[in-house]
């Protein structure tokens, strides 16, 4: 399995995705974008919020999760297709002919599999709310 993502003050969005993505199979790879990637992705100037080193450690500390690595590029598409992963999961917030690497991984036989989101947990809300506390 893998699944990638900034994962930028990881929430339950996050963690039950995951869960689910490794529930598919027999290992999950988590590949993270790198601090200039986030901030390439406009998801605002003070992000990411957690440094790139620090994101892996969390993510790789999760049982469900097996290996962590990053990705410098906007995509991970490249990474998807050098490592060839039977599964490719994305969460809910993503229509399937948005999914990078998605046609790398079906044209080798492999799926695409879109988790549903979890209704009311983003890091976008979060950010938002604690400024809105301060």
């Amino acid at each position: 399995m893998f699944t990638n993502g900034c994962f930028d003050l990881l929430h339950r969005g996050h963690v039950e995705c995951l869960v689910q993505a490794r529930a598919l199979g027999d290992a999950l790879l988590v590949a993270i974008n790198t601090d200039d990637s986030v901030r390439r992705l406009g998801k605002g100037p003070d992000r990411p919020l957690v440094t790139e080193g620090d994101r892996a450690m969390v993510l790789a500390a999760l049982e469900c999760v097996d290996w962590v690595t990053s990705f410098h590029e906007d995509t991970p598409e490249a990474l998807v297709a050098e490592l060839e992963p039977d599964v490719l999961v994305k969460g809910g917030d993503y229509a399937e002919d948005e999914v990078a690497g998605a046609a790398a991984v079906r044209s080798r036989g492999g799926r695409l599999v879109i988790l549903p989101r979890v209704a009311g947990y983003s890091t976008s809300g979060l950010v938002r709310r604690l400024k809105k506390q301060l």
